[in-house]
């Protein structure tokens, strides 16, 4: 059994002109201790697709499904009560925008203790010392006395790791990372994926890690999503994507790669998917 499936999953929102669909009739699966990336360029549905089995999308959204479970349980079917007992312990995200994610009025360390205290129902000491334990596992400095920093009082790469440690609070079976290095600069990136996946190894966690940088898709996955427009273009074991992409969309993403520049050019997206419109209409 997948541990999290989803079949045909639409999001549209009500736009003055009419309905938008962000996410148009996306499936898909991950098993326990499997990585799925999922990649494309920004407004391709990636992270609305996650909130929207987050629960987190605004009043707004019309999410519909044919399938949405996690272990089996139909999470459009639970009440508000227990999806709030599920989100934040047995499925985490690391949202991309970790700054506006942590609320301005309390310290973070008040902000991951309730975590503790409300799924894992530690007391008071034991709270402490398990948020100071995930500060330093995260690489904040001065663990102890980040706890009584606000969000204001951090950079964005700490507000960042921040949120790492709250998600990986309650050793959740399924986490979804949301661009998670967006933040950080090039050495702490890696000690966060090497972090990550290292936890994922351990605990047998299933990872959805939603990013641009096909290089940590190379690192990290061993099954890739390709997002397009609110639709998936493509899907595949790593391997495969990376040799012998079969969508143009796919082969486009590919071909802007630094390290495919011609001519000390790089062919952009928009450039790659116009010369392959052509080349079918000839």
């Amino acid at each position: 059994m997948a541990l999290l499936e989803i079949e045909n999953l639409t999001v549209e929102f009500e736009m003055a002109h009419g309905m938008f669909r962000a996410v148009d009739g996306v499936s898909l699966s991950v098993e326990a201790g499997e990585v799925l990336a999922i990649v494309g360029e920004s407004g391709s549905g990636k992270s609305v697709a996650m909130l929207a089995v987050m629960g987190l999308l605004p009043w707004t959204a019309k999410i519909t499904a044919d399938r949405m479970l996690f272990e089996g349980r139909d999470i459009q079917a639970i009440s508000a009560n227990e999806r709030r007992q599920l989100i934040g312990k047995d499925i985490a995200m690391i949202f991309q925008e970790p700054v506006a994610s942590l609320n301005p009025c309390f310290t973070v360390g008040f902000q991951i203790e309730e975590v503790l205290r409300i799924h894992m129902n530690l007391d008071r000491k034991a709270r402490r010392a398990r948020a100071i334990e995930l500060f330093n596992l995260v690489g904040l400095p001065d663990p102890a006395e980040r706890l009584h920093h606000f969000p204001h009082q951090m950079s964005g790469g700490q507000c960042q790791r921040v949120m790492i440690a709250m998600a990986i609070a309650c050793h959740p079976k399924l986490l979804i990372a949301d661009e998670p290095t967006t933040a950080l600069d090039v050495t702490i990136q890696k000690q966060i994926l090497d972090l990550l996946m290292g936890l994922q190894a351990e605990t047998g966690m299933g990872l959805i890690i939603i990013t641009h940088d096909m290089g940590v898709v190379a690192e990290t996955a061993d099954r890739v999503i390709v997002q397009y427009k609110g639709r998936k273009m493509e899907e595949a074991d790593v391997l495969t994507l990376f040799e012998a992409p079969k969508n143009a969309y796919t082969r486009a993403l590919l071909s802007a790669l630094p390290e495919n520049a011609k001519g000390g050019r790089l062919t952009t997206v928009s450039d790659f998917m116009a010369g392959a419109a052509a080349g079918e209409s000839a």
